[in-house]
Order: structure tokens, then sequence, then C-alpha cells
């Protein structure tokens, strides 16, 4: 008996509680629209690629990411500088051995025999070719970062989604646990 009039007491304060908490106010709730709209330009990552194809680095710049043009300019004009002294040293080389085999000996290589000269030449020859490669992949990589940096500045990122790395002992072996927690938040 005394479980249902305290069951009952407690139906009837919380009742009357919610019942007088409620003050009638002339106030109008706004909601507030959470979900910022972002205009996508489907040209934007096409825009950073023309830029970074017309001057290497310009499509860094127009994806506001001006600490990636020391890098480009750095990688390319190493590449250039040497693809500039490996072929100064092929020509120099190859100079020499043509006056070798017209019969001079009095070359900066007169040390070097005929095969040495040649073993010279593929070297510098090949090292030329490798820089070639260098500064036309790096320039070609330039112009992919600015446009998939374009593409992906566009992509809603926000602490709705994470992945977290988690080490975590395990109670029965007694080791550490390595793993990735992915939380979505509605």
């Amino acid at each position: 008996m005394n479980k249902i009039i305290f069951i009952g007491l407690l139906i009837f304060v919380l009742g009357n509680t919610s019942v007088f908490s409620q003050v009638k106010t002339d106030a109008v709730l706004v909601a507030k629209d959470t979900l910022k709209s972002n205009d996508i330009d489907p040209l934007t990552p096409a825009k950073a690629a023309f830029y970074s194809a017309i001057l290497p680095g310009l499509g860094q710049a127009y994806n506001k990411k001006y600490w990636k043009i020391p890098l480009v300019y750095g990688v390319i004009g190493t590449s250039l500088y040497f693809y500039s002294d490996s072929n100064k040293k092929y020509n120099q080389y190859r100079d020499a051995y043509k006056r070798r085999l017209e019969g001079y000996t009095d070359d900066q290589f007169s040390y070097l025999d005929k095969n040495r000269l040649i073993a010279g030449q593929k070297f510098y020859q090949r090292n030329r070719d490798l820089s070639a490669l260098f500064v036309v992949a790096f320039y070609v990589l330039n112009i992919i970062d600015a446009n998939v940096d374009a593409a992906l500045i566009q992509f809603n990122v926000n602490e709705n989604l994470s992945v977290k790395p988690v080490i975590y002992p395990n109670d029965v072996t007694l080791r550490t646990n390595m793993g990735l927690t992915f939380n979505y938040n509605f």
C-alpha cells in the first residue's frame, strides 16, 4: 500500500512541477541552420591545374597553399641544375674524345684514355637524361598536386566524422593492441 501511495505522490509532484514550470512567454523560437551551404565550383580544380601548367607554383598560390611554392621551385630547380651540370660535363668529355680521335692530347682530360672518356660520356649522358626526366616528372606532379588540392578543398570536413588511432592493452594476453576508432556524430 505504501508503494502505491509513494508512486502516486511521485507522479503528482512530477506532473505538477512540469505544469508549474511552464511560463507563458511571447518569445519566438528561431532554429539556427547548422548546415552551412558551401557553393561547389566544378572548375576550381581545372583552374588550379591550368595555373600550375602556365607557371609552376601558381596553382598552389591559387589554392592558398603558399608553403608548397618553395618546394615546387626547389625540386624543379635542383633537377634543372643537375641537368645543366651533367650536360656541361657530357659535352666536355665528348669534345675531349673528339680531340683525342683527331690526335690531340692537350685537353684537360689528358690523363684519361679513350675508354675512360667514353665511360664518362655515357655516365653524364645517363645523368642528364635522368635529370630531364625528373624535371618533367616534378612539373607534372606540380600540376597534379594543384588539381587534387583544389578538388579536396571543396569537401566538407567537420568534427562529426573522426578517425583516431587507439592503443589499448589486451586483458587476456597482456599485450598492447593497436587499432582505429571511427566516430560519426549525428
